[in-house]
């Protein structure tokens, strides 16, 4: 039986995307993406937590990603997850989880001739037709 490996995610960037260009011309964009819960305490009091979770998107993605994402965009992230490890400048062994997205629709209201919504996916091509 084959498994299911799906992430949906719904949070706004910590900061303008990082975006690369490998040696071989792919672009891949890493941005950190902040999802907020609350609950009551007994109390009465609201409490929140908050979780980071890194994105990686590549190719056409990445590059549309570097063009309309910036710090605080409200993003709609799909995905999967990937968990892979390297070793740092300093030898130690690193272990990272990361969602590489397949897809991500911007849920900011629109800026003065924008289209609202919009969404990305991996097989987007590099313009988008506003």
């Amino acid at each position: 039986m084959k498994g299911i490996n799906k992430v949906i995610l719904v949070g706004n960037t910590g900061r303008k995307p990082e975006v690369q260009t490998l040696a071989d011309g792919t672009q891949v964009a890493k941005l950190a993406l902040a999802t907020t819960e609350s609950y009551r305490l007994k109390n009465g009091t609201v409490q929140y937590t908050t979780e980071w979770h890194p994105v990686i998107a590549w190719r056409a993605l990445a590059n549309i990603v570097s063009q309309y994402v910036e710090k605080g965009s409200l993003l709609y992230v799909e995905g999967r997850l990937r968990h892979r490890n390297y070793e740092d400048k300093t030898g130690q062994k690193r272990y990272v989880t990361e969602v590489v997205a397949d897809q991500i629709i911007m849920l900011d209201k629109p800026s003065a001739g924008a289209v609202s919504e919009t969404g990305m996916n991996a097989e987007t091509e590099a313009t988008l037709p506003f």
